[in-house]
């Protein structure tokens, strides 16, 4: 084990976990212009595999990106630290902002910070797709995928069946249908990591077994962006089991997505209306803890599916999807992002930044936070 590695990883973590805005496509841009563009911890081959790793497993896509990037650069302590080093800081302002919500009957306003900083984390997440898909579109055939993806995505909302579907649409086109006995064998390995974790029966009481039950369910079963965990916990919290409001709910989620980090901490200031500190503790446990055990499941077996022809097919088809899938979500970002003419030029200014300098996404994020802050009205 090499403490300089964890070291590295740690004071990486820590960073982006204080000041990445804008959800999953934003936090994995800006983990691959740290590991890929500036350290060269691994190359874009190598990150594109991770990802396609990541999204066939439920759970909170950005935070398993930083646990496989840690295990990847230093093994199984890696793994903790990153993880954690990624959730820690978000964890915290979620919790003093739960704490102040409780307390005050308010949340922080953040519009002017948010409105300068999204436009910088869209050049971001532009720059990556289009350095991505440099290495992941590398065929007609995955480009025609590609384009289907992004088509069923903006019309059709599942992600995990379009990724699978287009790893699956790879391994058919390239089949070598001559060996078909030989290369079949390898199917159920591809397809054994992409099978979520049964559900849990329904919870009784909020005490915080219950609390931390609940919140392991939902991170060990639901794929997708905090737009279906919104959707997911509607359905339990108050439509099912009744422990929140309506409002409170849609303030828990409102805190998540203003504040950097795992969106996947909104189960923090649920857990912390429920049942205080303890309940805010055990329902971060819970929601995080099954991203761990998938990805130290999972990442011995990514060097082996890029070796085998059968596998490397199928991570290329899902790759090529899950580049497309960031696509929506940019065009998502842009309609929140840029609203008028002083947040069109902050996002021109940061696509040039991107492209032409490379420079620390902590102080792109800073200038153009400050540059919200005093354009805002």
């Amino acid at each position: 084990m090499n403490r300089n590695e964890l070291k590295q990883l740690a004071i990486l973590f820590l960073n982006l976990g204080t000041i990445a805005f804008g959800g999953p496509a934003a936090h994995i841009a800006m983990m691959r212009r740290e590991v890929v563009e500036r350290r060269a911890w691994m190359s874009e081959e190598r990150f594109l595999d991770l990802l396609g790793a990541t999204n066939l497993i439920p759970g909170p896509n950005s935070t398993e990106m930083a646990i496989h990037i840690g295990h990847e650069r230093a093994g199984f302590p890696g793994l903790l630290v990153a993880g954690a080093c990624f959730i820690l800081p978000a964890t915290f302002i979620v919790f003093l902002s739960a704490w102040i919500y409780v307390t005050y009957g308010t949340l922080p306003q953040l519009a002017g910070l948010l409105y300068g900083i999204k436009p910088v984390v869209l050049a971001i997440v532009i720059q990556a797709i289009f350095q991505l898909g440099k290495t992941a579109i590398k065929s007609w055939e995955l480009a025609i995928i590609a384009v289907v993806s992004f088509l069923l995505s903006w019309f059709w909302n599942n992600e995990i069946v379009i990724l699978l579907g287009s790893g699956l649409l790879m391994l058919a086109y390239r089949f070598d249908w001559r060996n078909r006995g030989k290369t079949l064998l390898s199917v159920p390995m591809i397809l054994g990591m992409t099978t979520p974790a049964g559900s849990i029966g329904s919870t009784v009481g909020i005490g915080l077994l219950p609390i931390f039950l609940f919140f392991l369910k939902v991170g060990a079963v639901l794929f997708g962006s905090g737009y279906v965990l919104l959707a997911f916990l509607q359905s339990e919290l108050v439509n099912h089991y009744g422990w929140l409001t309506q409002q409170q709910l849609l303030d828990a989620i409102v805190v998540g997505q203003i504040t950097p980090g795992p969106v996947f901490t909104t189960a923090t200031f649920i857990g912390y209306l429920l049942a205080g500190p303890p309940g805010a503790f055990w329902a971060t446990l819970g929601i995080f803890l099954p991203a761990f055990i998938f990805v130290g499941l999972s990442a011995p077996f990514i060097p082996r599916l890029r070796n085998s022809k059968l596998a490397a097919r199928f991570l290329d088809g899902v790759n090529a999807s899950a580049l497309a899938l960031m696509g929506v979500v940019t065009c998502q970002l842009l309609t929140t992002a840029v609203v008028d003419i002083s947040s069109s030029v902050l996002l021109v200014a940061s696509l040039v930044a991107v492209f032409f300098f490379r420079l620390n996404t902590a102080w792109l994020c800073l200038v153009g936070g400050l540059a919200g802050i005093l354009l805002y009205r």
